[in-house]
Protein backbone atom coordinates (compact mmCIF):
# COMPACT_ATOMS: atom_id res chain seq x y z
CA UNK A 1 0.00 0.00 0.00
CA UNK A 2 2.82 2.40 0.94
CA UNK A 3 4.68 1.45 -2.25
CA UNK A 4 1.60 2.24 -4.36
CA UNK A 5 1.21 5.61 -2.63
CA UNK A 6 4.82 6.50 -3.34
CA UNK A 7 4.33 5.71 -7.05
CA UNK A 8 1.22 7.92 -7.23
CA UNK A 9 3.05 10.76 -5.49
CA UNK A 10 5.98 10.32 -7.88
CA UNK A 11 3.72 10.48 -10.95
CA UNK A 12 1.92 13.59 -9.69
CA UNK A 13 5.22 15.23 -8.83
CA UNK A 14 6.61 14.37 -12.28
CA UNK A 15 3.58 15.90 -14.00
CA UNK A 16 3.79 18.98 -11.78
CA UNK A 17 7.50 19.51 -12.58
CA UNK A 18 6.92 18.91 -16.30
CA UNK A 19 4.06 21.41 -16.39
CA UNK A 20 6.09 24.04 -14.60
CA UNK A 21 9.05 23.47 -16.92
CA UNK A 22 7.17 25.09 -19.79
CA UNK A 23 6.08 21.74 -21.22
CA UNK A 24 3.22 19.36 -20.91
CA UNK A 25 2.85 15.72 -21.85
CA UNK A 26 -0.02 14.01 -23.64
CA UNK A 27 -0.83 10.33 -23.65
CA UNK A 28 -1.41 8.99 -27.17
CA UNK A 29 -3.36 5.69 -27.20
CA UNK A 30 -2.31 4.95 -30.80
CA UNK A 31 1.39 4.96 -29.92
CA UNK A 32 0.90 3.93 -26.29
CA UNK A 33 3.38 6.70 -25.38
CA UNK A 34 3.61 10.06 -23.70
CA UNK A 35 4.43 12.89 -26.10
CA UNK A 36 5.21 16.57 -25.74
CA UNK A 37 3.62 18.82 -28.42
CA UNK A 38 6.56 21.21 -28.03
CA UNK A 39 8.84 18.66 -29.68
CA UNK A 40 6.33 17.24 -32.16
CA UNK A 41 6.13 18.02 -35.85
CA UNK A 42 3.06 19.35 -37.65
CA UNK A 43 0.98 17.10 -39.85
CA UNK A 44 2.11 18.67 -43.15
CA UNK A 45 5.29 20.45 -44.32
CA UNK A 46 3.24 23.56 -45.12
CA UNK A 47 1.96 23.71 -41.53
CA UNK A 48 5.45 23.12 -40.18
CA UNK A 49 6.87 25.90 -42.35
CA UNK A 50 4.20 28.28 -41.14
CA UNK A 51 5.04 27.38 -37.54
CA UNK A 52 8.62 28.48 -38.16
CA UNK A 53 7.52 31.61 -39.99
CA UNK A 54 5.35 32.63 -37.06
CA UNK A 55 8.41 32.70 -34.83
CA UNK A 56 10.50 34.37 -37.56
CA UNK A 57 8.04 37.23 -37.96
CA UNK A 58 8.23 37.98 -34.25
CA UNK A 59 12.06 37.82 -34.38
CA UNK A 60 12.21 34.73 -32.16
CA UNK A 61 14.99 33.39 -34.33
CA UNK A 62 16.18 30.52 -32.13
CA UNK A 63 12.65 29.11 -31.90
CA UNK A 64 12.13 29.65 -35.61
CA UNK A 65 15.31 27.70 -36.39
CA UNK A 66 14.11 24.78 -34.28
CA UNK A 67 10.85 24.62 -36.22
CA UNK A 68 12.55 24.92 -39.60
CA UNK A 69 14.96 22.14 -38.64
CA UNK A 70 12.01 19.88 -37.80
CA UNK A 71 10.65 20.40 -41.30
CA UNK A 72 13.99 19.51 -42.88
CA UNK A 73 14.32 16.43 -40.69
CA UNK A 74 10.82 15.01 -41.19
CA UNK A 75 10.02 16.33 -44.69
CA UNK A 76 13.43 16.50 -46.43
CA UNK A 77 12.00 15.98 -49.93
CA UNK A 78 9.11 18.37 -49.59
CA UNK A 79 8.79 21.59 -51.60
CA UNK A 80 9.06 23.52 -48.34
CA UNK A 81 12.40 21.98 -47.28
CA UNK A 82 14.70 24.37 -49.21
CA UNK A 83 12.53 27.25 -48.04
CA UNK A 84 13.03 26.19 -44.41
CA UNK A 85 16.79 25.94 -44.98
CA UNK A 86 16.78 29.38 -46.56
CA UNK A 87 14.95 30.88 -43.59
CA UNK A 88 17.46 29.34 -41.19
CA UNK A 89 20.08 31.34 -43.09
CA UNK A 90 17.97 34.49 -42.71
CA UNK A 91 17.64 33.90 -38.97
CA UNK A 92 21.40 33.49 -38.57
CA UNK A 93 22.00 36.53 -40.76
CA UNK A 94 19.66 38.65 -38.67
CA UNK A 95 21.41 37.47 -35.52
CA UNK A 96 24.73 38.70 -36.91
CA UNK A 97 26.15 35.19 -37.34
CA UNK A 98 27.36 36.01 -40.83
CA UNK A 99 29.67 33.09 -41.58
CA UNK A 100 27.15 30.55 -40.27
CA UNK A 101 24.47 32.23 -42.37
CA UNK A 102 26.72 31.95 -45.44
CA UNK A 103 27.30 28.24 -44.81
CA UNK A 104 23.58 27.64 -44.40
CA UNK A 105 22.75 29.50 -47.61
CA UNK A 106 25.30 27.32 -49.37
CA UNK A 107 23.48 24.21 -48.19
CA UNK A 108 20.40 25.36 -50.09
CA UNK A 109 22.39 25.59 -53.32
CA UNK A 110 24.24 22.30 -52.71
CA UNK A 111 21.20 20.24 -51.69
CA UNK A 112 18.54 21.98 -53.76
CA UNK A 113 20.35 23.39 -56.85
CA UNK A 114 17.08 24.18 -58.62
CA UNK A 115 15.69 26.25 -55.77
CA UNK A 116 14.00 29.48 -56.78
CA UNK A 117 16.03 31.16 -54.06
CA UNK A 118 19.42 30.55 -55.73
CA UNK A 119 19.88 33.99 -57.30
CA UNK A 120 18.73 35.71 -54.12
CA UNK A 121 21.08 33.56 -52.03
CA UNK A 122 24.09 34.49 -54.17
CA UNK A 123 23.24 38.16 -53.64
CA UNK A 124 23.08 37.61 -49.89
CA UNK A 125 26.37 35.68 -49.88
CA UNK A 126 28.05 38.53 -51.75
CA UNK A 127 26.65 41.03 -49.23
CA UNK A 128 28.03 38.86 -46.42
CA UNK A 129 31.41 38.84 -48.15
CA UNK A 130 31.43 42.65 -48.28
CA UNK A 131 30.52 42.87 -44.62
CA UNK A 132 33.21 40.39 -43.61
CA UNK A 133 35.73 42.23 -45.76
CA UNK A 134 35.00 45.41 -43.81
CA UNK A 135 35.27 43.58 -40.50
CA UNK A 136 38.51 41.88 -41.55
CA UNK A 137 40.24 45.25 -41.73
CA UNK A 138 40.13 45.35 -37.95
CA UNK A 139 42.12 42.11 -37.75
CA UNK A 140 45.80 42.51 -36.94
CA UNK A 141 47.38 39.61 -38.79
CA UNK A 142 46.65 37.02 -41.45
CA UNK A 143 47.34 34.31 -38.89
CA UNK A 144 44.54 35.62 -36.67
CA UNK A 145 42.24 35.66 -39.66
CA UNK A 146 42.85 32.23 -41.06
CA UNK A 147 43.59 30.32 -37.88
CA UNK A 148 41.77 32.17 -35.13
CA UNK A 149 39.00 33.96 -36.98
CA UNK A 150 35.40 32.91 -37.19
CA UNK A 151 35.13 33.18 -40.93
CA UNK A 152 37.06 33.26 -44.18
CA UNK A 153 36.44 36.14 -46.59
CA UNK A 154 38.10 34.32 -49.48
CA UNK A 155 35.84 31.30 -49.02
CA UNK A 156 32.71 33.42 -49.21
CA UNK A 157 33.67 35.23 -52.41
CA UNK A 158 34.91 32.01 -54.02
CA UNK A 159 31.52 30.46 -53.32
CA UNK A 160 29.85 33.39 -55.10
CA UNK A 161 32.05 32.73 -58.13
CA UNK A 162 31.47 28.98 -58.03
CA UNK A 163 27.70 29.34 -57.66
CA UNK A 164 27.41 31.73 -60.62
CA UNK A 165 30.70 31.84 -62.59
CA UNK A 166 29.15 33.93 -65.34
CA UNK A 167 26.88 35.97 -63.11
CA UNK A 168 26.97 39.72 -62.56
CA UNK A 169 28.82 39.38 -59.25
CA UNK A 170 31.56 36.94 -60.29
CA UNK A 171 34.12 39.49 -61.52
CA UNK A 172 33.50 41.75 -58.54
CA UNK A 173 33.88 38.82 -56.14
CA UNK A 174 37.15 37.86 -57.83
CA UNK A 175 38.42 41.42 -57.46
CA UNK A 176 37.44 41.50 -53.78
CA UNK A 177 39.49 38.35 -53.13
CA UNK A 178 42.54 40.11 -54.52
CA UNK A 179 41.79 43.23 -52.51
CA UNK A 180 41.45 41.24 -49.30
CA UNK A 181 44.79 39.46 -49.85
CA UNK A 182 46.46 42.75 -50.74
CA UNK A 183 45.26 44.32 -47.49
CA UNK A 184 46.67 41.33 -45.64
CA UNK A 185 50.06 41.94 -47.33
CA UNK A 186 49.95 38.69 -49.31
CA UNK A 187 51.19 40.53 -52.37
CA UNK A 188 51.99 37.67 -54.74
CA UNK A 189 48.73 35.88 -53.90
CA UNK A 190 46.81 39.12 -54.40
CA UNK A 191 48.51 39.68 -57.75
CA UNK A 192 47.47 36.21 -58.91
CA UNK A 193 43.84 36.92 -58.01
CA UNK A 194 43.82 40.25 -59.85
CA UNK A 195 45.27 38.46 -62.89
CA UNK A 196 42.24 36.17 -62.81
CA UNK A 197 39.96 39.19 -63.11
CA UNK A 198 41.76 40.21 -66.30
CA UNK A 199 41.97 36.70 -67.77
CA UNK A 200 38.56 35.33 -66.75
CA UNK A 201 36.45 38.48 -67.13
CA UNK A 202 38.03 40.52 -69.96
CA UNK A 203 34.83 42.51 -70.52
CA UNK A 204 34.33 43.34 -66.86
CA UNK A 205 34.22 46.86 -65.46
CA UNK A 206 36.75 45.69 -62.87
CA UNK A 207 39.58 45.32 -65.40
CA UNK A 208 40.86 48.86 -64.83
CA UNK A 209 40.95 48.48 -61.06
CA UNK A 210 42.57 45.04 -61.33
CA UNK A 211 45.39 46.39 -63.52
CA UNK A 212 45.98 49.22 -61.08
CA UNK A 213 46.04 46.89 -58.08
CA UNK A 214 48.54 44.59 -59.80
CA UNK A 215 50.89 47.56 -60.02
CA UNK A 216 50.18 48.37 -56.36
CA UNK A 217 50.95 44.76 -55.38
CA UNK A 218 54.29 44.90 -57.22
CA UNK A 219 55.16 48.24 -55.66
CA UNK A 220 54.39 46.88 -52.18
CA UNK A 221 56.71 43.96 -52.82
CA UNK A 222 59.45 46.55 -53.27
CA UNK A 223 60.98 46.86 -49.83
CA UNK A 224 64.65 47.55 -49.18
CA UNK A 225 66.14 49.57 -52.00
CA UNK A 226 69.30 47.53 -52.47
CA UNK A 227 67.39 44.29 -52.95
CA UNK A 228 64.36 45.23 -55.01
CA UNK A 229 65.63 46.40 -58.41
CA UNK A 230 63.73 43.85 -60.54
CA UNK A 231 60.53 44.06 -58.53
CA UNK A 232 60.64 47.84 -58.55
CA UNK A 233 61.13 47.96 -62.30
CA UNK A 234 58.25 45.54 -62.75
CA UNK A 235 56.00 47.82 -60.71
CA UNK A 236 57.08 50.87 -62.72
CA UNK A 237 56.28 49.03 -65.95
CA UNK A 238 52.86 48.02 -64.63
CA UNK A 239 51.99 51.61 -63.73
CA UNK A 240 53.24 52.85 -67.12
CA UNK A 241 51.11 50.27 -68.89
CA UNK A 242 48.15 51.40 -66.83
CA UNK A 243 48.69 55.04 -67.80
CA UNK A 244 48.91 54.14 -71.48
CA UNK A 245 45.54 52.37 -71.38
CA UNK A 246 43.83 54.71 -68.88
CA UNK A 247 45.51 58.12 -69.20
CA UNK A 248 42.58 60.21 -67.99
CA UNK A 249 41.08 58.36 -65.05
CA UNK A 250 40.88 59.22 -61.38
CA UNK A 251 43.63 56.69 -60.72
CA UNK A 252 46.04 58.21 -63.25
CA UNK A 253 47.45 60.83 -60.88
CA UNK A 254 47.91 58.18 -58.21
CA UNK A 255 49.75 56.01 -60.72
CA UNK A 256 52.08 58.89 -61.62
CA UNK A 257 52.80 59.44 -57.94
CA UNK A 258 53.64 55.77 -57.45
CA UNK A 259 55.95 55.82 -60.46
CA UNK A 260 57.91 58.73 -59.01
CA UNK A 261 58.29 56.98 -55.65
CA UNK A 262 59.46 53.80 -57.35
CA UNK A 263 61.89 55.74 -59.54
CA UNK A 264 63.30 57.29 -56.35
CA UNK A 265 63.83 53.78 -55.04
CA UNK A 266 65.68 52.80 -58.20
CA UNK A 267 67.84 55.89 -57.92
CA UNK A 268 68.60 55.13 -54.30
CA UNK A 269 69.50 51.58 -55.24
CA UNK A 270 72.04 52.82 -57.78
CA UNK A 271 73.36 55.36 -55.26
CA UNK A 272 74.00 52.56 -52.72
CA UNK A 273 75.92 50.59 -55.37
CA UNK A 274 77.95 53.65 -56.31
CA UNK A 275 78.85 54.25 -52.66
CA UNK A 276 80.06 50.67 -52.38
CA UNK A 277 82.49 51.13 -55.29
CA UNK A 278 83.57 54.52 -53.97
CA UNK A 279 84.50 53.01 -50.58
CA UNK A 280 86.52 50.42 -52.47
CA UNK A 281 88.27 53.38 -54.25
CA UNK A 282 87.00 52.05 -57.56
CA UNK A 283 86.07 55.53 -58.72
CA UNK A 284 85.56 54.57 -62.32
CA UNK A 285 82.77 52.08 -61.45
CA UNK A 286 81.31 54.47 -58.85
CA UNK A 287 81.11 57.30 -61.40
CA UNK A 288 79.25 55.04 -63.83
CA UNK A 289 76.43 54.56 -61.31
CA UNK A 290 76.43 58.18 -60.15
CA UNK A 291 76.24 59.30 -63.78
CA UNK A 292 73.38 56.86 -64.41
CA UNK A 293 71.40 58.57 -61.63
CA UNK A 294 72.11 62.04 -63.05
CA UNK A 295 71.12 61.04 -66.58
CA UNK A 296 68.13 58.75 -65.95
CA UNK A 297 66.64 60.04 -62.70
CA UNK A 298 66.67 63.80 -63.12
CA UNK A 299 63.47 64.28 -61.09
CA UNK A 300 64.81 62.23 -58.19
CA UNK A 301 66.27 63.83 -55.08
CA UNK A 302 69.26 61.50 -55.58
CA UNK A 303 70.25 63.21 -58.82
CA UNK A 304 71.74 66.28 -57.11
CA UNK A 305 73.55 64.08 -54.58
CA UNK A 306 75.00 61.94 -57.35
CA UNK A 307 76.21 65.01 -59.29
CA UNK A 308 77.92 66.32 -56.16
CA UNK A 309 79.67 62.97 -55.73
CA UNK A 310 80.92 63.04 -59.33
CA UNK A 311 82.38 66.51 -58.82
CA UNK A 312 84.09 65.40 -55.58
CA UNK A 313 85.66 62.38 -57.24
CA UNK A 314 86.82 64.46 -60.21
CA UNK A 315 88.61 66.77 -57.77
CA UNK A 316 90.23 63.79 -56.04
CA UNK A 317 91.44 62.40 -59.37
CA UNK A 318 92.90 65.77 -60.35
CA UNK A 319 94.84 65.94 -57.07
CA UNK A 320 96.17 62.43 -57.51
Amino acid sequence: MRKCSRQIVSIVLFLFISTNSFAFWVWTPETNKWSNPKYSVKGTPAEQLQEGLNFYKTQQYDEAIKEFKKLIKYYPKSRQAPEALYYIGLCLNNEGKLYKAFKNYQKVIDKYPFSERSAEIIQKQYAIGLKLLEESRAQKTVKEKFLGGEYNVVEVFKAVIKNAPYGDLAASAQYKIGLYLLEKKLYQEARDEFEKVINDYPESQWIKEAKYQIAIADSQRSTKAQYDQKVTQSAVDEFKDFLEVYPDTDLSKNAEGHIQKLRDKEAKNNYVIAQFYEKQKNYKAAKIYYKLIVDDYKRSKWSAKALKKILEMNQKEEKE
